[in-house]
């Protein structure tokens, strides 16, 4: 019996260490506060165990250029996570992997608004990249949907 509590002790134990050995950066995101699918995308964000900061502003494009994001990979919202900017409905999965990989770049963008990615969900979904954004301000695809 002793045997048993103490199994399930260590157990429960280590499901509670597993969860918290991924620790995410804050992401700290710039929409404005009448875009439903900015929202939505915050949700996504942190259903996938991410600390979400909303910072309701009048044009999220002047936080694009403060952070390095050019405007032609622009979208509807921009968010700082550790040195990475991200802009618009890039999946949390692929911001994790660029968290793990660390390459040296501005950070990820869907550009546009692109029916099916994570905020935009919808009954016409939309085959669509993440692209990488360079500092030389290129972009090459990091992953496709």
């Amino acid at each position: 019996m002793k045997t048993s509590k103490l199994t399930a002790l260590v157990f429960f134990g280590l499901i509670s260490i597993s969860a918290y050995s991924e620790t995410l950066p804050v992401v700290d995101v710039y929409e404005t506060a009448s875009c439903p699918c900015c929202k939505d995308w915050d949700a996504h964000m942190r259903k996938n165990g991410f600390n979400v900061q909303v910072h309701i502003v009048d044009d999220p494009s002047k936080f694009r250029e403060k952070l390095g994001m050019p405007h032609r990979y622009g979208s509807c919202h921009t968010a700082k996570i550790g040195r990475y900017t991200i802009e618009g409905h890039v999946p949390a999965d692929d911001i994790k992997k660029l968290l793990k990989e660390s390459p040296t770049a501005v950070g990820l963008s869907v550009p546009g608004m692109v029916q099916g990615s994570p905020g935009m969900e919808g009954p016409n979904p939309m085959p669509y990249a993440s692209l990488l954004i360079l500092s030389n301000g290129t972009a090459k695809e990091y992953k496709s949907h």
